[in-house]
């Protein structure tokens, strides 16, 4: 164990070790990815930080880093995402981790900084908590930064903002932009991990109920396709007119989150943003109304509001609060509008991780052996990145793509 780990308890390791097996079991991608790329050598002794959220499939990733020769310092991006088995188990491999399940917001950030504080070459980052606070508290050590990737929707929005300020004194990859991440992890993963956890921990039948999915961007479309497929009517809220059509065309509802929110019976936000859901909204809800989380933050309701408007407050059920209102209306939070998947449940599947983990694993190897080449700044993922999975996967699959014939290739190129 690495001496100066701050954790939990170190003896639920062995807990920990039986999680991250059966990741490694199922994630057959990110192994093959690491046979192939990582062995080469080129993270041996390069100092990797990584802040996502903390749990087995994560642990997985830092693991092979680590095995590939990286010096590896891991923390938590959500406080209720950390697993305390997880983190006991990396320690004891040898992974340094700062990180506890639900701490304090002093310690959270704590941990953050002490990440920071091991002066890492290669980032990789969740809501661009390292390298925002890296620019903002500890500039001295930007010059150690060869380069980071960025694995949400949310981090990518900060770092396009400190890009256009010319903040970004490194290259930065945005890795949640990359085909192989955001088409499956963002839509599926989400839709699936969410949808379950909020039928596991409320008990409830989804069937009939009017579930609002708050956003259709790639999260949103996941939610409303599973939200869907449990039986549910959806109803889709979102600012651009656009994609409000699109759901439209998809056989949703789609109205203003006003209208929405005297009809719904569960709402579930992802769209990045914050205080989608406010007072104005909490006093149209229906009594038992259920709010749930997809997005990054937990400032998507406005829970000072809701707190503020509330006589009581009570946990209803593990990992639901109830708030109750004046007039006798019950409005139910879970995971404390934290996200919904990952601090109430054990978050993305497996196989979906697998995909987002292998474009992680290979933005760090190009990060080692290319950042001195890039340009600073937030840019795409290289194509033949995602293109790498994408092939590993189907090969993993028994599958062979088609192959385009030489004439077909030619006219494709041809405007005679």
């Amino acid at each position: 164990m690495i001496q100066d780990s701050i954790i939990k308890d170190p003896s639920l390791a062995p807990e920990g070790h039986r999680k991250i097996a059966w990741v490694a079991q199922h994630a057959p991608v990110l192994r093959a990815i690491a046979q192939r790329r990582l062995s080469d050598g080129s993270l041996r002794g390069r100092r990797v930080a990584m802040t996502i959220h903390l749990e087995a499939k994560t642990a997985y990733l830092a693991i092979l880093l680590r095995e590939a020769g990286a010096e590896v310092t891991v923390s938590g991006s959500n406080p209720l995402s950390t697993q305390d088995a997880v983190c006991a188990a990396l320690a004891e491999r040898g992974v340094r981790v700062f990180a506890t399940h639900d701490p304090s917001p002093e310690e959270f950030e704590g941990y953050l900084m002490r990440t920071i504080e091991t002066a890492p070459e290669i980032i990789i980052d969740d809501g661009a908590e390292l390298v925002s606070r890296m620019v903002l508290h500890r500039p001295d050590l930007l010059q150690n930064v060869a380069g980071a990737s960025e694995e949400t929707t949310t981090g990518v929005i900060k770092l396009r903002a400190m890009d256009e300020e010319g903040v970004l004194p490194f290259p930065v990859l945005a890795a949640n932009d990359a085909r192989m991440k955001h088409l499956f992890d963002n839509r599926y993963g989400t839709g699936h991990s969410s949808i379950a956890s909020i039928v596991s921990n409320t008990n409830l039948f989804l069937s009939g109920k009017v579930v609002v999915v708050m956003g259709f961007g790639w999260v949103g479309r996941g939610l409303a396709r599973y939200a869907d497929g449990m039986g549910a009517r959806v109803v889709v809220c979102e600012p651009d007119p656009v994609k409000l059509i699109e759901a439209y065309a998809e056989g949703y509802e789609v109205m203003n989150s006003l209208r929405a929110a005297e009809v719904g019976d569960v709402f579930v936000t992802g769209t990045g943003n914050l205080k989608v859901l406010r007072a104005e909204h909490f006093e149209r809800m229906k009594d038992g109304a259920i709010l749930a989380n997809a997005g990054h933050y937990d400032h998507e309701f406005d829970l000072a509001a809701l707190r503020e408007m509330a006589v009581a407050e009570r946990e209803a059920r593990a990992n639901i609060t109830e708030y109750e209102l004046p007039d006798g209306r019950r409005l139910h939070v879970l995971a404390r509008g934290r996200l919904v998947n990952i601090a109430a449940a054990d978050g993305h599947p497996v196989e979906i991780m697998d995909l987002t983990f292998a474009v992680q694993a290979l933005a760090a190897h190009h990060l080692a052996n290319h950042a001195a080449e890039m340009r600073p700044g937030l840019q795409p993922i290289p194509q033949e990145i995602d293109e790498l999975v994408a092939r590993t996967k189907l090969d993993t699959m028994g599958v062979e793509p088609e192959r385009l014939t030489g004439e077909q290739l030619a006219y494709l190129r041809s405007w005679r």
